[in-house]
């Protein structure tokens, strides 16, 4: 073919893929789903991770990173060792006139065959180091670290939204009962002061706090859907509201002495397990750029034919006079590369990887002085956060006790409308702090999970 000809068929080619439409872009829905008729799912804590592994984009990116490390290990160590290759080639040519071997140098007939089996071998000093399957390995060790940063990472994110749904509900649990307290109250008043018992600023005291814990009822249920919608786009591939969760936050783990939690961090913690097999990817990757200025080998051995005919014997076209002649053989090439100028190319990538490896040593360092501050910070939160969890349960049975006594008395005529709003108000507050405590208790737990591992 002729090389106007080529250049006709890549033109027409261009134009076609021009004139091809573009693929269609797939239609998003965005309306809200009918709600579905069968019963709840029933959703724990345990079953919310597994959900969120499975659908978190963040956490899925991890671990693809951590399985592609993975294949690079495996590829750097197969580049250690021996390649083994078949090739099977038809080399037709044009013929010399008058002669039987080809028009070009190197062909000894018109048609030549080639059934090659080839071993391939690179020797260098990073053969006999394993510099690459070291830095491999370093790396895949540091990507497995990472994916374990991204799985606490991803606790802690489903402990906030699961515990921040079970607290939106006994939060709307807590306003609806208190607005059931106050329309109550507005009613002793309503009678009372038909009765002649008490004043019309009674009255209207009841009805504002009443009006007011309706409000506040109706906000609690605004934030308790929000809730729902939050922990349903991180634990559900397709949308999905018709599920509950189970109110564990009483059942939370005990926490640790110290001493036990600074010990699982030295152990467990992945950051500094990343941090330093970073630093010895780094220190692999200098070795590699001083080897790169050291000679370099390759060693290829072939073995099976190369001949005018595709078969064990046959005549040779440039000389058939010597009959038929054996075709398998084999061919050793050696290649000794000697690096000798390259302009400053191999020195700069030295100092590029040593500048990466200094950068590395400061790395480890600062996350090895980050951890120990979180360590005393997260343990100091969680020690707080369990203290506050008893304070304020002791509050709250006390804010309701309070409640119920202040309402008896007001029926008796004995407490007056400023008691019972304030009394009404308490009660909310105590309670509504309780369940914070308790849900920042259990997301403390999570945090310093995240440098001590399970406990």
């Amino acid at each position: 073919m002729s090389l106007t000809a080529a250049g006709v068929l890549l033109f027409a080619a261009i134009a076609v893929a021009q004139e091809l439409p573009a693929p269609p872009v797939p239609s998003i829905t965005l309306a809200r789903p009918e709600a579905p008729s069968g019963p709840p799912l029933v959703v724990t804590l345990a079953d919310a991770l597994q959900r969120a592994r499975q659908n978190e984009p963040a956490f899925l990116a991890a671990a693809a990173d951590a399985a592609t490390a993975t294949e690079d290990r495996v590829q750097a160590r197969a580049g250690l060792l021996p390649s083994f290759s078949n090739s099977t080639q038809f080399i037709g040519n044009s013929a010399s006139p008058g002669l039987a071997t080809g028009r070009f140098v190197s062909m000894d007939g018109v048609q030549m065959y080639r059934q090659w089996l080839v071993a391939h071998q690179e020797i260098s000093p990073n053969t006999f180091t394993g510099t690459p399957l070291l830095k491999a390995r370093a790396t895949e060790a540091a990507a497995q670290a990472r994916l374990e940063i991204a799985q606490r990472g991803l606790v802690v994110t489903v402990t906030r939204l699961y515990y921040a749904f079970v607290s939106a509900q006994r939060k709307y649990a807590t306003a609806q009962q208190s607005a059931q307290q106050a329309q109550r109250f507005f009613q002793i008043a309503q009678q009372q002061e038909r009765l002649g018992q008490v004043a019309r600023a009674d009255v209207v005291k009841a009805e504002i706090l009443s009006r007011q814990q309706q409000q506040a009822f109706d906000e609690s249920s605004l934030a308790m859907d929000d809730a729902r919608l939050a922990l349903a786009v991180l634990i559900f591939p397709l949308f999905n509201e018709n599920f509950s969760v189970v109110d564990d936050m009483q059942s939370a783990s005990v926490l640790p002495p110290f001493n036990d939690v600074r010990m699982m961090a030295e152990r467990n913690n992945p950051d500094l397990r990343a941090a330093s097999e970073l630093l010895r990817a780094a220190g692999e990757d200098t070795r590699l750029a001083k080897t790169a200025f050291y000679p370099n080998v390759f060693v290829e051995a072939v073995y099976g034919i190369e001949a005018n005919a595709f078969a064990l014997h046959s005549e040779a076209a440039a000389d058939r006079a010597l009959g038929n002649l054996p075709n398998l053989g084999y061919a050793i090439t050696a290649n000794l590369t000697v690096p000798l100028w390259d302009w400053g190319s191999l020195r700069a990538k030295l100092h590029q990887s040593e500048i990466r490896q200094r950068q590395a040593a400061a790395t480890l360092s600062q996350t090895q002085r980050q951890v120990v501050s979180n360590l005393y910070s997260m343990f100091n939160e969680a020690l707080t956060a369990r203290a506050a969890v008893d304070s304020l349960r002791r509050v709250a049975d006390l804010a309701s006790e309070s409640l119920r006594l202040t309402t008896l008395r007001y029926q008796a005529g004995e407490s007056t409308a400023l008691e019972m709003v304030d009394a009404t108000n308490t009660f909310v507050q105590a309670r509504n702090a309780a369940d914070d405590a308790e849900a920042r208790y259990r997301l403390a737990i999570a945090q310093l999970q995240t440098l001590t591992g399970p406990f």
